[in-house]
């Protein structure tokens, strides 16, 4: 018997492998052990574990791990920055450097612990927004809008996507509240302006307009008479129709139909008098060079 291990042993050593000793832990025999281990350590459970490694299977583990080594480091417990990484997995694919840069952007914007964990968590897509496009956005709320930057702080804070918009969209957001309703900027911050879709704002209140219910102010003053902005913004639709249009979805529906039939009419007749415009221009352009030519003649 012992002859029989001695001659198991050599071939095993000729063959470049030996038999681990007892009590010595050898190599685990599935993939990816090391890094569950590693994760578990940044407090992550095995479960959660098992899903981030499940994600982007081709990178390497040690990228996986420095992305969701950055997401903690942010506050955001294991949970949530698991959840984040699979609702927005290109995140694993930039580098941890760029994480780290964009995070510190965010936070010269004001927004840091808390609002910084929450906004990140609602819009992962600021991580991969190019910087000139924020810094954009940032710059009209800033310049054009007139938010301080404590309005400004709790904007982002509440509605992150706001970064996202083009300048030229969240200029016509905001001018149609401060110009068209009469909204001032204490105001649209309270009532989180920026989380309704501007089409939808903009249908309320020509809803409320038409039905009598809201004034538009005259040369800038306030009208105290109209509901306010915010529960304009946050009621739902059916508590909005029973409660401040005082009217039926049935007619809320009809009115939306009308009113998108208008909106369409009026870029036909925009195009149209593009159209003639132009026309007009080519006309002149070769009437001015009949005439050049007619006087050198």
């Amino acid at each position: 018997m012992a002859g029989r291990l001695l001659r198991g042993g050599r071939r095993a050593a000729a063959a470049g492998w030996a038999p681990v000793p007892r009590g010595v832990p050898g190599p685990c025999p599935r993939r990816g052990c090391g890094e569950a281990a590693a994760l578990r350590a940044m407090g992550f459970s095995e479960e959660q574990a098992r899903r981030l490694g499940g994600l982007q299977p081709r990178l390497g583990p040690q990228q996986r791990e420095a992305a969701a080594a950055e997401l903690l480091l942010l506050g955001l417990s294991a949970e949530a920055a698991l959840g984040l990484l699979e609702r927005s997995p290109q995140l694993l694919r930039m580098p941890t450097g760029r994480l780290r840069q964009r995070a510190e952007e965010l936070r010269r914007l004001g927004l840091d612990g808390g609002p910084l964990q929450r906004a990140v968590s609602r819009c992962p897509q600021l991580f991969t927004l190019p910087r000139r496009r924020m810094a954009a956005a940032e710059r009209l709320l800033r310049e054009q809008c007139r938010f301080t930057a404590e309005q400004l702080r709790e904007v982002l804070g509440t509605s992150p996507a706001v970064l996202l918009e083009e300048p030229r969209r969240l200029q016509h957001h905001f001018q149609y509240a401060y110009f068209r309703m009469g909204v001032r900027q204490k105001e649209m911050v309270k009532a989180r302006l920026f989380r309704m879709p501007f089409a939808e704002l903009r249908s309320r209140h020509i809803f409320l307009e038409r039905r009598g219910l809201y004034q538009t102010p005259c040369k800038g003053q306030t009208q105290t008479g109209n509901p306010r902005l915010k529960d304009i913004l946050q009621l739902s639709e059916k508590n909005f129709l029973a409660n401040l249009a005082r009217s039926t979805p049935e007619e809320y529906e009809v009115f939306k139909k009308l009113l998108a039939r208008e909106e369409e009419e009026e870029e036909n007749e925009e195009e149209e008098e593009e159209d003639r415009d132009a026309l007009y221009a080519e006309e002149d352009e070769d009437f001015e060079s009949e005439g050049s030519q007619t006087a050198r003649e």
